[in-house]
């Protein structure tokens, strides 16, 4: 707003007729008071809109709708403008955003590294039947994303979903929200499983996988090994492997939208336990490695590095001959199964056992024993 400027005639007061009264800079003053708390306040309507949302998790874009309106989707308010609920004399806002992430306990813990688990409250929950634990598999592989409803449909009834499919659906969610949030009042959002558009995703910022436990433990692991540091090795690799009790994803692992990750993470374990006994050889445990290798490439015969490593462990355990005989066996399988030679390192290992190379020999490795 401009005060005063008139047409015609220099400058003069709009205030009192015109006249420079003793009051006018007072009201000048006065209105442009008011100008700004205006524009607080509209700034305040809006800071409190993105904070209710990022607190109560909305989405306030108009992308987003509601999944429909069936029972899995009736447990949360509708969203309605934010007012601010105080004069403008109180609004103050300090430097900080309105809000800051936070890192408390999960609010639900799942496991997927075998058939699908869930603890809450310190304690396993029932997940109901075989399609619902079906969904939570399919989010859980996802966490974080949305996964949308015409995905889900799909992997659930395998491409022919009945007329229910999305009334089934709905229904699902709401009973693993019930679940998942035993606490919850009535009508109020879900925290865990949430709508998103029109899918729905398991919010990561309160929810832990062992999935994700297990990636950190492997590449813990894998650094420690690199740093000449086998103990440490030794147990990222084992405190990742008591993880798994079975196939990953075992609900879903044969559906099309989880098959990958369910091969990624199959082929994850293989080379943690490959670690593993790499960490045994370095500390010198050449029988256990010995042991567990010869499991080990008995079910994965084409895996080379396996058999580079149960090679090697025979050697230091005086047992040259076998050393020997397990990579010539890998060597014709091979060629026969896949028409291919054996990698360099391997034909390089061949040659140093023949020739009782001193580089093959065990040397203790500075605070590396078991």
């Amino acid at each position: 707003m401009v005060i005063g400027a008139e047409r015609g005639g220099g400058h003069r007061s709009r205030i009192d007729g015109g006249r420079r009264s003793g009051h006018g800079n007072g009201d000048a003053r006065r209105i442009a008071e008011l100008e700004r708390e205006v524009r607080e306040l509209r700034r305040a309507n809006e800071m409190l809109k993105v904070y209710f949302a990022q607190e109560l998790d909305l989405d306030l874009s108009p992308a987003s709708a509601a999944v429909g309106t069936g029972p899995g989707d009736r447990d949360g308010p509708e969203i309605a403008p934010v007012t601010p609920p105080m004069a403008a004399d109180a609004v103050r806002w300090d430097p900080a955003p309105p809000y800051a992430p936070r890192t408390p306990r999960p609010m639900a813990e799942f496991r997927a590294l075998g058939p699908i688990e869930a603890v809450v409250g310190g304690r396993l929950v029932d997940l109901g039947a075989p399609k619902q634990r079906a969904l939570l598999a399919v989010l859980i592989s996802k966490v974080g994303q949305p996964v949308a409803v015409d995905v889900i449909v799909e992997e659930l009834w395998t491409g022919n979903p009945p007329p229910s499919a999305i009334t089934s659906l709905q229904a699902y969610v709401a009973n693993l929200r019930r679940v998942l949030e035993p606490g919850r009042a009535p009508r109020t959002p879900a925290t865990v499983l949430r709508t998103f558009g029109r899918g729905y995703l398991l919010d990561n910022r309160v929810v832990e996988v062992d999935v994700h436990r297990f990636g950190e433990r492997a590449t813990a692991g894998w650094r420690a090994l690199d740093r000449g540091e086998p103990r440490q090795a030794l147990r990222e690799f084992e405190a990742g492997l008591t993880l798994w009790r079975g196939q990953a994803y075992a609900e879903v692992a044969d559906t099309a939208y989880v098959r990958p990750e369910a091969a990624r993470l199959e082929e994850l374990r293989l080379s943690v336990i490959e670690g593993r006994c790499a960490a045994l050889l370095a500390v010198g445990a050449h029988e256990m490695a010995v042991a567990e290798l010869e499991a080990f490439t008995q079910a994965h015969p084409l895996r080379e590095y396996g058999c580079e490593l149960l090679s090697l462990a025979l050697y230091r355990s005086g047992r040259q001959a076998e050393a020997l005989a397990v990579l010539r066996t890998n060597q014709k399988r091979l060629a026969e199964e896949l028409g291919i030679d054996p990698r360099p390192a391997l034909q390089h290992l061949e040659n140093e056992i023949l020739n009782h190379a001193p580089a093959l020999d065990w040397r203790p490795v500075p605070g590396g024993g078991i």
